[in-house]
């Protein structure tokens, strides 16, 4: 570990403080480098690398979500056509990403793009008559966008074999089944994406990173600044810092930091923890069947996160396969948190909040308590509804990253828990955080472009137009309505990137 990492003292004041060595810092930081070299910038991480909690690669499925198949983005509507507003925008969200990517790989910032993202088809697969008319539709209404083109339908079993063999493998043949299928899917690692940004950040820029060091308090000053109160977590010393500007991508602990602003757009926001299990197989005998990312319907009451699916990884050039998430519970707000966070987050402006996101969500309650109380077996027979001879000694159970749903008050129901993610900025624009978990790291670029646009909307659209557009060359169109950009758009960022679909 650096000495220059561990053994600094943080300058008393900056232009802007990142909180959390996530994705979210990472992206920002780089960015607002970018835009103004000058800036003072410093990033505290609790722990002593990047990436570490929710962003590390086995914290999350590496999906990059576009949309293409998560069948919660498009929902049946009560008329029975398909909308997928949604899901065109989560499309639209991570081209803006990989166009980011392929910026910094242009510059010189990063390099390897296969370290880090790689061709990975995307499938949506549904069992039944319901679910494959449903499906059927969807990829009909899908078709007729531009960001979905290419995407293929089928019911014919024989043609499941070619995509998904270890899926089809010792399966009736009278089954219904319907799929679909886009090759332009990816598979991400958020973690080595992000030290690879940080790499950049620390060697190259002026920005400053402290890891073991964690900002404990955030409070306003009369002049509009902010001054945080940062432990260097290996000293135990405790120090003061003023920010003009800080942005909390703590992820779990951005709820407690962002209560301690005391901004009233944070008032009433809860956080309802949830954590989740893998079961993970690294014999690529099976791994050698199965090159998609397979995602079904969620069973009736799961969260949307609990999407059940089979995928293939690709983590420091290593294939595995990927089943579940199963839900956990903890009271933790990250991995390496407390027992006490959740118990400590609760007060006089949330209770409310709390409770009604609690009453009007009892079976969510019933189904995480199954789901905790699951033994490996009982894992593997689900397993078992996609590979029908799977093995247990062939599977091993991980623990992924812990999420901190949001609860938002709700004036009707006292509060509802929301599965999206969410950016709260306060009125001046001088304080911004990221809320919630899904899609997350895959909409980095354009969660951070929202704060930048509510937090910065003069610069951003005037002294750093220029750079913005150089970086995203799609900024402030649309794709979905623009066929000719999204092709060159594509094809731009899969030579970049390397991907090969």
């Amino acid at each position: 570990m650096s000495q220059s990492l561990t053994g600094r003292t943080p300058k008393p004041k900056y232009d802007v403080v990142l909180i959390g060595g996530g994705i979210m810092s990472a992206t920002l930081a780089t960015l607002l480098h970018e835009f103004d070299p000058s800036l003072e910038i410093a990033i505290f991480e609790r722990l002593g690398r990047f990436a570490k909690e929710s962003t590390a690669a086995w914290n999350n499925a590496g999906t990059g979500h576009s949309a293409f198949c998560e069948l919660n983005y498009t929902p049946e509507k009560p008329d029975g056509t398909i909308d997928i507003s949604k899901a065109e925008s989560i499309a639209e969200q991570f081209e803006i990403s990989k166009q980011f990517w392929s910026y910094l790989l242009t510059k010189g910032y990063i390099e390897r793009p296969k370290d880090f993202i790689n061709s990975c088809p995307h499938m949506s697969l549904v069992f039944g008559e319901k679910d494959a008319e449903y499906l059927k539709k969807r990829h009909q209404k899908m078709s007729e966008s531009v960001l979905f083109k290419g995407m293929e339908f089928t019911t014919d079993h024989e043609k499941l074999k070619e995509w998904i063999p270890l899926v089809m493998s010792k399966r009736n043949g009278s089954e219904v089944m319907a799929a679909t299928k886009m090759d332009l899917g990816t598979d991400v690692n958020f973690g080595t994406l992000t030290r690879k940004m940080g790499r950049h950040l620390l060697e190259d820029s002026n920005v400053e990173v402290f890891l073991y060091h964690e900002v404990k308090d955030i409070d306003p000053k009369e002049d509009g600044t902010w001054e945080m109160k940062v432990k260097d977590r290996i000293h135990n010393h405790k120090q003061e810092v003023e920010a003009d500007f800080v942005f909390i991508g703590a992820g779990g602990y951005a709820l407690p930091l962002l209560d301690s602003s005391d901004i009233k757009e944070s008032e009433g926001y809860g956080g309802f923890p949830v954590s989740g299990e893998w079961l993970v197989t690294h014999n690529q005998e099976l791994v050698e069947k199965h090159h998609a990312k397979v995602y079904t319907q969620a069973t009736v009451d799961a969260p949307p996160m609990s999407v059940p699916h089979l995928d293939l990884r690709i983590i420091d050039g290593e294939k595995a396969l990927l089943f579940g998430p199963f839900a956990g519970f903890s009271t933790k707000f990250l991995k390496e948190g407390s027992y006490l966070d959740l118990p400590e987050s609760v007060n006089t402006k949330n209770l409310r909040s709390l409770f009604g996101a609690w009453w009007h969500n009892i079976p969510l309650t019933k189904y995480l308590i199954q789901q905790v109380a699951m033994t490996k077996a009982q894992r593997m027979q689900h397993l078992r509804e996609f590979i029908k001879d799977a093995k247990e000694e062939d599977w091993e159970l991980k623990v992924a990253g812990q999420r901190v749903q949001i609860i938002k008050k709700d004036e009707k129901v006292g509060g509802k828990l929301e599965f999206g993610t969410e950016v709260v900025v306060n009125k001046k624009g001088t304080i911004a955080s990221l809320l919630g978990a899904s899609p997350g790291a895959s909409t980095a670029v354009y969660a951070m472009l929202n704060v930048l646009e509510r937090c910065f909307p003069e610069k951003l659209h005037g002294e750093w137009k220029e750079k913005l557009t150089e970086m995203i060359p799609s900024y402030g169109q649309k794709l979905g309505a623009n066929p000719e950009l999204t092709e060159k758009v594509r094809n731009y960022t899969k030579e970049k990137l390397e991907l090969k679909y």
